[in-house]
């Protein structure tokens, strides 16, 4: 199910981000991406439950957190500076608030998985899950804003706060900081 949202999430978001020139939106679309690498990485990681090949699963996950961070967070930079008015999008909107609330129950039921099956990687994909559920509220928040009382720079700081969110993934992912218990 996660692969098939999160395929349908990005085309819809990156698109309408695209027409509306939202940047928020477009990396939101692109957390979308980054959560189907994350499920081919899980699958491709219990082809053989080996630790090194767990270590490696967690690292391209990180990576692609890190991937992401850098590339949102140096185009909002560039919609700042440029104050590049992203236009209002009723589709964006409704792909935030289906995903918040899609992604805050995936993001429970994959973590469950994940500690039953003691797997960090799990743990792993489930936090990038449940990051996707704060992306999803700050890309409403900075949606909602642009589009109610015309503050464009909203777009942008959203875009920044999805940024930093992906970093700090990225860094726990990296390190293995997510298991307590595995």
């Amino acid at each position: 199910m996660t692969i098939g949202w999160n395929v349908i999430e990005a085309v819809v978001a990156i698109v309408a981000g695209t027409m509306a020139g939202s940047i928020a939106l477009v990396g939101f679309g692109l957390d979308s991406t980054v959560e189907v690498m994350s499920a081919a990485v899980i699958v491709w990681q219990f082809r053989g439950l080996a630790q090194a090949r767990e270590r490696r699963a967690l690292r391209l996950i990180a990576l692609s957190f890190f991937a992401l961070a850098t590339y949102v967070a140096v185009r909002a930079i560039i919609d700042l500076i440029d104050q590049s008015q992203p236009e209002s999008s009723a589709v964006g909107i409704g792909v935030a608030v289906v995903s918040l609330i899609v992604m805050s129950v995936l993001a429970r039921a994959k973590r469950r998985t994940g500690e039953l099956m003691g797997s960090a990687t799990v743990i792993a994909d489930s936090s990038q899950t449940q990051l996707c559920t704060y992306l999803s509220a700050i890309l409403l928040c900075g949606l909602v804003l642009n589009a109610t009382v015309g503050w464009w720079w909203a777009d942008p700081v959203a875009a920044i706060a999805i940024a930093a969110l992906a970093v700090n993934e990225g860094r726990q992912a990296w390190h293995g900081e997510t298991c307590d218990s595995c």
